[in-house]
């Protein structure tokens, strides 16, 4: 009398069957209750099939709905993989069906792909875990994955939910089928991310990209288990090794157990780093000992032509660990920083020193100075009242000997920036020379007796003024060139020699 509607119209080819417990293997006996399904009131069977496309109201004849189940299919093919790559297709039981009083027995997704065109599953937030026997699911519901081509089947295995798995690409067509286990589905149906998209053709027949969590023991077997790979069937594992963590992989038995009849098997392992060596067993070799993997890595099984009664089977394991601080490492490490300091602290050191020592010395008078100039007195024939070689042009250096000059009042104030023309008597010795510290390039302690002599430079500073017109100064040096006097040449070395800075 309950009627539960079935809205299929958004769905796209998809078929739903609704029959009694193990149907179409077992039929049902003439002296078991009937149970029947209706899709109307004059419609009604032991077995109902929906399509996609439209709506349903259904009712059940039947005492005990838990012998009822569903089985769904549904198809998805590309035909253009230029429009088809870009899209991602949900691989979710629809809520139609899961609100249905009847337990889900298997949904199945047939994935249809061209030439040169593969299939890609991911599982985003859940991941798969692959049914091994030391690694068994335990959820409600798995995934059986099969790869199907006209001559060859490739039984991937079973996976369910939670595990570290993030995606399958397989070549030629696929079909998944989710199987569901009591009456746990309802309420985990609703967090399923399985996913699958189409890509373009990759190498191998199939290939997992593994991301492991860093704190679990992994089990990764070969597809077709345990009935061993078809022949030349190559299988990859792309394991992710976190970066601060190392993974240790291991082979559960020593040798891969068969003899090819035609070709080789091989097994290859490789780190994704440069200049990684590539590590490569074959079938009458023993397989890798337990190593650790520092990087990202490739396991690779490539399967010959197994002679009869031989199949290859293999099964590996993935542990990680922190990785160990090598304690040599940092002593390093803390030697280079402590060498670049000490270097850094010298080169500071030095140039503060260097600035230093090119600190010119001001203000500081040398008295031991002899401001005579020795030799000859005669030989300097203008007097000091003809030459006016007393008078200065101007005086620079007004504020370094202004503590020299005192006002009237007997205030240390120096007057600066003033010219006051020279009113003291006049003597026949020209007068000293500045202090020796107004020399900025060259140091001299008082003890000196020989000063070096004054450079060119400095004659801009302390240079004679002449207050005589320009022509009677011409006059008189050439009536001195003219009597053959040398005096004024010997006076500018001797003034040379006798001036320090």
């Amino acid at each position: 009398d309950v009627t539960h509607l079935v809205d299929l119209s958004k769905e796209w080819n998809m078929t739903v069957t609704i029959h009694f417990e193990g149907w179409p293997s077992r039929i049902p006996l003439m002296s078991e209750p009937i149970c029947l399904i209706c899709k109307d009131p004059r419609t009604c069977d032991r077995v109902l099939t929906l399509v996609s496309g439209a709506v349903y109201k259904i009712s059940f004849l039947c005492k005990d709905l838990s012998r009822l189940r569903i089985t769904a299919e549904k198809g998805i093919s590309c035909v253009d993989l230029r429009w088809c790559q870009r899209k991602i297709y949900s691989l979710l039981v629809p809520k139609a069906i899961t609100q249905l009083p009847i337990r889900l027995h298997k949904f199945i997704w047939k994935l249809l792909a061209p030439d040169l065109i593969n299939i890609e599953i991911t599982s985003p937030s859940l991941k798969l875990q692959q049914h091994v026997p030391e690694q068994r699911c335990n959820t409600s519901y798995s995934y059986s994955i099969v790869s199907a081509t006209p001559e060859t089947e490739l039984n991937v295995g079973v996976f369910c939910p939670g595990g570290s798995i993030e995606k399958i690409q397989m070549r030629n067509n696929i079909t998944i089928s989710l199987k569901t286990f009591g009456k746990g589905f309802l309420n985990e149906s609703n967090h399923q991310d399985l996913k699958m998209s189409f890509v373009p053709h990759i190498k191998d027949e199939c290939t997992f990209t593994v991301s492991p969590n860093p704190k679990a023991k992994v089990y990764l077997q070969t597809p077709n288990w345990p009935y061993g790979l078809p022949p030349y069937v190559s299988i990859s594992w792309y394991v992710v090794v976190p970066s601060k963590q190392v993974a240790h992989l291991g082979f559960s038995k020593d040798r891969m157990g068969i003899a090819c009849e035609t070709g080789r098997a091989y097994v290859n392992i490789k780190e994704e780093t440069l200049g990684a060596e590539e590590t490569v067993r074959r079938e009458d070799e023993l397989l890798p000992e337990p190593r650790n993997m520092y990087h990202d890595f490739w396991v690779n099984v490539s399967n010959c032509k197994p002679v009869d009664k031989t199949q290859l089977a293999l099964q590996f394991w993935v542990t990680f660990a922190d990785k160990q601080i090598d304690l040599g490492v940092i002593l390093a490490v803390v030697a280079g920083a402590g060498v670049l300091v000490t270097i850094g602290l010298t080169v500071c050191c030095v140039k503060k020193k260097k600035k230093k020592s090119q600190d010119p010395m001001v203000g500081v008078y040398n008295a031991n100075v002899n401001t005579q100039v020795p030799g000859k007195q005669g030989l300097f024939t203008k007097g000091r009242k003809n030459n006016e070689s007393h008078v200065y042009a101007v005086i620079d250096d007004a504020m370094v000997y202004g503590h020299l000059l005192k006002e009237s009042n007997g205030s240390v104030t120096p007057e600066v920036d003033v010219y006051r023309p020279f009113d003291g008597p006049i003597g026949s010795l020209p007068p000293s020379p500045p202090p020796f510290s107004f020399r900025k390039d060259i140091k001299h302690s008082p003890n000196t007796e020989e000063p070096p002599p004054l450079m060119d430079t400095d004659h801009d500073t302390y240079t004679f003024a002449h207050q005589k017109s320009r022509q009677s100064e011409d006059n008189g040096d050439t009536n001195e060139k003219n009597n053959g006097d040398t005096s004024t040449s010997l006076l500018e070395n001797k003034e040379q020699d006798g001036l320090v800075e």
